[in-house]
């Protein structure tokens, strides 16, 4: 159908609630995108079942999206994370577990998302922390490969880890727990905020320009230090966070899979606590705080959101542009004793994902007005639902793949077995044929016995972390390549979370699966919060193996 007679029949059919739907029309090519990554956040989210937060903004995106209940990081640490789906290839095939390397030099010229979309015509701008600073991406953020403009860093980023959150006395400490008079802080503001005002711009720019725009927006909270306008601290009162509901460390986890949050141990407040290594724990009062001031820094990031996308209908194109908001990975709130990521647990690893695609996730009648009006977080909670939502297991290295058919570009072929040579393909297939599969029937595993429930094929998700020893010790968390012994592969289905800890060789990038350290089995139906480790069971054995043979491959 011709573009005027598609138009003519819309008029007449307007008052019906008709629009010009991309899918449709076979005109999603036109889409721009709004990519958020998020630092450090997992699903409590209103839109994700939690009853305690305060999200609406978020929660109004989810319910214009298509939202994903189980989607998984790859690596649970920031750089590899961020690397792994923004190259569309695993951690093994970057080749970054830490921090120190870049994968273009590494391990091979890998194109990213972004540079795709650019060297398809896109303006492609990159505002806040979207590629892990520093080595891991040649202190440029990718730029200018991945961005046709040098990419946004707010000033105040560099005080981050400052003392700037005052104490009881008045003086001010570099603390953990940190609510702050936004008025005092370096230059009045915050880096989140920053962010903020900074995309907006870019959106105004844009909505007089013909060019189609990647625009990528990464915010830090809830990321540590929980530095966060103090005011959120009201949504929260003390009395009603409780604690996590195991925080004790399993006692059958195996010592090499425990993390000892070394990092928030070196901030002020909690060095004064005097916790002793690795396992602690921490006072219940102040696990209490934690948690409060994560969700706190979660609302102040709801605000930050809703603000954005409050943009994004004001300069007009909210209808033509896709918004996808996901995070790198988790982080324990003093589950299994844990406090930050490093982990391979469901915590750790699992990510709220959602997707917003105008005329395909979205419902006629919503086009006609504004589609995100901001919300105040301290108002009443509307209480939204997403527009769908689905059960599959997906992984965020699918995000490459699953952006460039939403756009209407070719999407880059699958990998080969063996990819450093190839520039451009992606380890992680796309995830579109999932979104009409709101009321969907999860596959589970036909024909095994409880005891020894059988994987077919049906979707997984991969995670994996490395370690530098058995036991806990203080580089755990963030082991360089040179110290990594020992590499933790797991694997996540609808019914199980499965980890192998097998033997690693840094200076080959190779693993020797016959050398298995210890294992982790976790059956979700009765065990959701990872807390009883049946691995040594013996009754489970025939699941050993395969699961461990489909690793292998």
């Amino acid at each position: 159908m011709a573009a005027a007679a598609r138009l003519w029949l819309c008029l007449r059919l307007l008052a019906a609630g008709c629009v010009l739907a991309v899918e449709a029309a076979g005109r999603r090519d036109g889409m721009n995108v709004l990519f958020i990554v998020v630092d450090d956040l997992r699903p409590v989210l209103g839109c994700y079942g939690d009853k305690l937060v305060k999200s609406p903004n978020i929660d109004q995106l989810a319910s214009q999206s298509v939202v994903f209940n189980n989607a998984y990081a790859q690596q649970a640490v920031c750089a590899p994370s961020r690397v792994s789906f923004l190259t569309g290839r695993r951690p093994d095939t970057t080749r970054l577990y830490d921090f120190y390397s870049y994968w273009r030099v590494h391990a091979g010229n890998y194109s990213t998302m972004p540079q795709y979309f650019k060297e398809n015509g896109y303006m492609t701008m990159s505002v806040g922390k979207v590629f892990h600073p520093g080595v891991s991406s040649n202190y440029s953020d990718d730029y200018p490969y991945s961005w046709s403009i040098p990419p946004f860093h707010p000033s105040t980023e560099k005080y981050e880890n400052d003392k700037t959150c005052r104490g009881k006395d008045g003086r001010l400490y570099a603390n953990l727990v940190c609510p702050v008079d936004v008025t005092e802080m370096p230059g009045g503001t915050l880096p989140d905020i920053q962010t903020t005002e900074e995309a907006i711009r870019l959106l105004n720019v844009m909505k007089t320009k013909k060019q189609k725009f990647f625009l990528a927006v990464g915010y830090h909270k809830p990321h540590i230090p929980l530095r966060y306008p103090q005011e959120f601290l009201k949504l929260y009162p003390l009395e009603k966070i409780t604690l996590a509901p195991d925080p004790w460390v399993p006692k059958k986890l195996p010592p090499v899979a425990y993390n000892p949050w070394m990092d928030i141990r070196q901030r002020d407040d909690v060095k004064a606590l005097n916790v002793s290594f690795p396992y602690g724990p921490l006072p219940d009062d102040f696990q209490r705080q934690i948690r409060q001031s994560y969700y706190a820094a979660v609302s102040y990031l709801d605000m930050q959101v809703g603000l954005l996308l409050n943009a994004l209908d004001d300069v007009g194109l909210s209808s033509s542009t896709m918004v996808v908001f996901t995070a790198d990975h988790g982080w324990s709130l003093g589950e299994h004793g844990e406090w930050a990521k490093y982990s391979n647990f469901d915590v750790a690893t699992r990510v709220p994902l959602m997707f917003y695609v105008p005329g395909m996730t979205t419902s006629a009648g919503s086009q006609g007005g504004r589609v995100f009006p901001y919300l105040d977080p301290f108002s009443r909670n509307l209480g939204l639902v997403p527009q769908g939502q689905s059960k599959k297991m997906v992984e965020l290295v699918s995000l490459f793949s699953t952006l460039a058919e939403l756009a209407g570009l070719q999407v880059p072929p699958a990998c080969p077995e063996t990819s450093f040579h190839v520039a451009l393909c992606t380890e992680g297939a796309s995830i579109v044929q999932y979104f009409n599969s709101s009321e969907e029937k999860v596959e589970t595993e036909d024909g095994c016995d409880d005891a020894n429930r059988c994987h077919t094929g049906e979707p997984v998700a991969f995670s994996q972390y490395p370690r530098p020893s058995d036991t806990p010790q203080w580089n755990s968390d963030k082991p360089r390549l040179k110290d990594i012994r020992i590499m933790g592969y797991s694997i996540r289905t609808i019914d199980y979370r499965y980890t192998a800890w097998v033997r690693f060789y840094p200076n080959n990038f190779s693993t020797d699966f016959e050398d298995v350290h210890a294992g982790e089995l976790y059956v979700v139906e009765t065990d959701p919060n990872q807390d009883y480790n049946i691995y040594n069971n013996t009754l489970h054995g025939r699941l050993f193996k395969k699961l461990l043979g489909f690793l292998k491959r």
